[in-house]
C-alpha cells in the first residue's frame, strides 16, 4: 500500500527517573489522513488500482506509470545555489562505493524536521468518542527568505491538522513556524518562521537550498534523500532515479478525496518522518519533495517524491497568496474520471478513454452537458488513454480558454455514439466547492 512518511509518536506516560522516554514511547507512523486500499498491493503486478479526476475518484485498475511528462515552469523563488561538488568513486574489492558525504553537508544546512502537534479523536471500549494529543514528525526544506520571514516547503500531510509546528534546524535549535498555505491536491505545504524569533548563530548555519530541474532528470541518475527519518534527527540515504511520471493516487481520508500526480520514483529508502524532506541530485540541488513510498512485504525500493518543476510554481503561490490562485492551477473542467486501458475497453467493450465518475456542480464540464457515464475519448485531437493525460492537456490551458472535448455515450440500444462539444474552461472552485457533484445522468 502507498504510505505517506511522516512519523507519528504516542507518548507513554511511563518515564524513566531521568525523564528521557525515547526508548519508553511507542513510535508508530502516522498517515495523516492518507492510505490507499489494501487491494492496491496486490494489483502493483498489473497496475495499481486507481483513479482521480480533478478532485475525488472512483477505483479502477490502470497502469501504474505513462509516457507524460512534468511540464517545466520558470523558477520563481529566489534561492541561494549551492556549488556542484565533485562526487568521488573508489573501488574496493570490486565493490564500488560513491561518497556524497561533500554534497550532503553543503545541502544539510537547508534541510529541517517539523513536529506537528494535533488533537486526535479515537472511540472507546464503551463507544465514546475522546480526543488525545498526538506528536508527529515531518521533514521540509528551506526554499526562500525575505526581510521578516523563512519560507519551509514540505508536504501537506506533514502539517495537516496542527494545533502548533515546530521546526528544528541543522544545530538543533527550535523555533515555531505556523502554515502559510496548503495546496491537498498536490501534497504540498509551506510553512512560514518568523526571522526575529530565530538566534544571530542558528541564521548564520543555515541558508535556502538550489532548486533543480527535474525535467532534465534521466533514469539510472543518482539520488540522494535527506530527511527525518523516524523523527531522531536528519539522515541520509542514497539510490538512483528509478522511473520519471509514475501516476500515483493518494486518498484524503479527512475530505475522502483521492489525487493523482505524476512522481518521481526512486529506489533511495524513504523512511517514515521522511516526508517533505529534499531528493537532491549529485550537483547538491533539490530536484523532488519526498512524499510516499509503496509499503508491501513482496516490494522493496519503491519512494516517491514530487517534482520540482511541478512544486516549484506552487510553492511560489503558496508564498505570495497563501493558497493556490487560478493562475497556477491552469483551467478547470470540473470532472473525477478513471482510466478505461485496452484491456478494460477490450473486456467491456466500451471506448478506450477516461470513464467519467463525477461531474462537479456549476462546472465547465457540468455546463456543456457532460455527464456520469461518458466517455472522453479526446481533447482538442489529442487521443486520450488515462486521465493523466487529460489533466495533462487540461494543465496547459488558462481560465476562459474553449478546448474541444470528444466523448462518447451509451445510447438505450447500449451502443456508444461520438460527440464533441467546445467547452470553456472555469476557474477551480474552493475546496467545499469541489467536493459537490451532479447526480449520475439517467440512463
Amino acid at each position: 500500500m502507498y504510505t505517506n512518511e511522516s512519523q507519528n509518536f504516542y507518548e507513554n506516560p511511563q518515564q524513566n527517573e531521568s525523564g528521557n522516554n525515547e526508548f519508553d514511547k511507542k513510535k508508530k507512523e502516522k498517515t495523516f489522513g492518507k492510505k490507499m486500499t489494501r487491494c492496491v498491493a496486490y494489483a502493483l503486478a498489473f497496475g495499481l488500482v486507481a483513479g482521480t479526476g480533478f478532485e475525488g475518484s472512483s477505483m479502477m485498475l490502470q497502469k501504474l506509470g505513462g509516457n507524460n511528462t512534468v511540464t517545466s515552469t520558470e523558477q520563481t523563488a529566489s534561492n541561494t545555489k549551492i556549488q556542484a561538488t565533485q562526487v568521488s568513486t573508489t573501488t574496493s574489492s570490486g565493490t564500488q562505493t560513491t561518497d556524497v558525504s561533500s554534497v550532503v553537508e553543503n545541502v544539510m544546512p537547508s534541510i529541517v524536521a517539523i513536529t506537528n502537534m494535533s488533537d486526535v479523536q479515537y472511540q472507546t471500549f464503551f463507544g465514546q468518542t475522546e480526543n488525545y494529543e498526538s506528536e508527529s514528525a515531518g521533514s521540509g526544506i528551506l526554499v526562500k527568505e525575505d526581510d521578516d520571514y523563512l519560507y519551509v516547503a514540505t508536504n501537506n500531510h506533514v502539517v495537516s491538522g496542527a494545533k502548533s509546528l515546530t521546526v528544528q534546524f541543522i544545530d538543533d535549535s527550535t523555533v515555531s513556524a505556523e502554515v502559510q498555505g496548503t495546496d491537498a491536491t498536490h501534497d504540498l505545504a509551506v510553512v512560514k518562521i518568523k526571522k526575529s524569533d530565530i538566534e544571530a548563530d542558528t541564521l548564520s548555519k543555515i541558508k535556502v537550498a538550489s532548486l533543480g530541474d527535474s525535467d532534465q532528470l534521466s533514469v539510472g541518475q543518482a539520488a540522494i534523500a535527506i530527511g527525518n527519518a523516524l523523527g531522531y534527527g536528519q539522515s541520509v540515504t542514497t539510490g538512483v532515479i528509478s522511473a520519471l511520471n509514475r501516476e500515483v493516487t493518494m486518498q484524503d481520508e479527512s475530505t475522502g478525496a483521492s489525487y493523482s500526480n505524476e512522481l518521481i520514483q526512486t529506489d533511495a529508502a524513504i523512511n517514515p518522518g521522511n516526508s517533505g524532506g529534499a531528493l537532491i541530485n549529485t550537483s547538491g540541488e533539490v530536484i523532488g519533495i519526498n512524499s510516499s513510498k509503496y509499503s508491501d512485504t513482496k516490494v522493496e525500493g519503491m519512494g516517491f517524491a514530487i517534482p520540482m518543476a511541478t512544486a516549484k510554481p506552487i510553492l511560489e503561490d503558496l508564498i505570495t497568496n497563501g493558497k493556490v490562485t487560478a493562475s497556477t492551477q491552469g483551467g478547470y473542467l470540473g470532472i473525477a474520471g478513471v482510466d478505461v486501458s485496452d484491456e478494460i475497453s477490450s473486456a467491456y467493450k466500451m471506448p478506450t478513454g477516461v470513464y467519467v465518475t463525477q461531474v462537479m456542480k456549476d462546472s465547465a464540464a457540468q455546463n456543456a452537458g457532460l455527464s456520469q457515464g461518458d466517455i472522453i475519448t479526446k481533447i482538442d485531437d489529442k487521443e486520450l488513454s488515462s486521465i493523466a493525460e487529460l489533466k495533462q492537456q487540461v494543465s496547459k490551458h488558462k481560465s476562459g480558454d474553449t478546448v474541444t472535448i470528444t466523448y462518447e455515450r451509451r445510447d438505450e440500444n447500449g451502443e456508444y455514439q461520438e460527440s464533441s462539444q467546445d467547452i470553456t474552461l472555469g476557474d477551480y472552485p474552493d475546496e467545499d466547492q469541489q467536493q459537490q457533484t451532479e447526480q449520475p445522468a439517467e440512463k
